[in-house]
């Protein structure tokens, strides 16, 4: 069953690179054709998880702004932390 916070997880580790942009796309494209949402979020999930799932369009795109914005719908808050690399 996905839930809001699947869809939140989904964009975060797309965000930290842990899964590719195409990955995000497969994932909401299976998302969508499975159709297996939480009830009583159905009418929040769908329309997020259909423009994660055209993002891989060039005319679409997804920006940070994008993410914040569909992280933020599903109830979460995006927080930045820089970390000095290991050289």
């Amino acid at each position: 069953m996905i839930t809001k916070k699947i869809v939140a997880d989904q964009i975060l580790s797309y965000l930290q690179h842990q899964i590719t942009l195409e990955e995000l796309v497969d994932w909401a494209e299976n998302a969508l054709l499975n159709g297996d949402f939480q009830e009583t979020d159905i009418k929040l999930l769908t329309p997020i998880i259909a423009r994660l799932g055209v993002t891989d369009v060039k005319s679409f795109g997804l920006s940070w702004d994008d993410c914040e914005n569909m992280i933020h719908q599903l109830g979460y808050t995006l927080s930045v932390k820089m970390l000095e690399s290991a050289a």
